[in-house]
């Protein structure tokens, strides 16, 4: 699956040194997949929930969140945002 754009997640990790790993690793797994669907995604990703149309990838012990849009048919996955839990937690991506 191909990933859109890894540099929100760079740049993320500028600001929050911690989640470069991480994020890093993340996207390496979704990269390295050819994922159907959420339940194959949960399989990889078993801290994921969905959002309407948006795929909530909870980072390094639910201290930062992605939430990407995915194209199954496609393969790609389009990171929306990336944020801590407190960002997160205030609403403003929906």
């Amino acid at each position: 699956m191909r990933v859109i754009t890894n540099r929100r997640l760079v740049e993320f990790a500028r600001e929050h040194p911690d989640a470069d790993e991480p994020l890093q690793t993340w996207r390496k797994l979704i990269e390295s997949n050819d994922f159907q669907g959420f339940n194959e995604l949960r399989k990889t990703f078993r801290a994921l929930d969905i959002y309407g149309d948006k795929y909530i990838f909870d980072i390094r012990g639910d201290h930062y969140r992605i939430i990407t849009g995915i194209s199954f048919i496609q393969q790609i996955c389009y990171i929306k945002h990336v944020l801590t839990h407190a960002e997160y937690d205030k609403g403003k991506w929906k």
